[in-house]
């Protein structure tokens, strides 16, 4: 099982960013996946996330209007589409699969830095 991310760098206040995950070694298809992150000392927080047929989101309040996270299961791949961005959005982003609300993560990615910074 893999999960690849990738698409993170150095940006200034304002501007995208589109991260991918690329997923393999499970059906992607059947899994709820999520993007999370976690800046210097603090603790890793859910940023989005999209059920396993795209047909719910949900996202954190402070992404709400900016970020977007759509799939494409036919690509195996997850993607944070993030606008307008904020130094505090800096951090290390991670992709993670699960099979449902009411499981833990079962996959996780190894992470992909975002600075956001002039």
């Amino acid at each position: 099982v893999q999960l690849v991310e990738s698409g993170g760098g150095l940006v200034q206040p304002g501007g995208s960013l589109r991260l991918s995950c690329s997923a393999s070694g499970f059906t992607f298809s059947m899994y709820l996946m999520s993007w999370y992150r976690q800046a210097p000392g603090k603790e890793r927080e859910l940023v989005a996330l999209i059920t396993s047929a795209g047909g719910n989101t949900n996202y954190a309040d402070s992404v709400k209007g900016r970020f977007t996270i759509p799939r494409r299961n036919a690509k195996n791949t997850v993607y944070l589409q993030m606008n307008s961005l904020k130094p505090e959005d800096t951090a290390v982003y991670y992709c993670s699969a699960q099979r449902g609300y009411a499981y833990s993560v079962d996959y996780w990615g190894q992470g992909t830095q975002v600075t956001v910074s002039s």
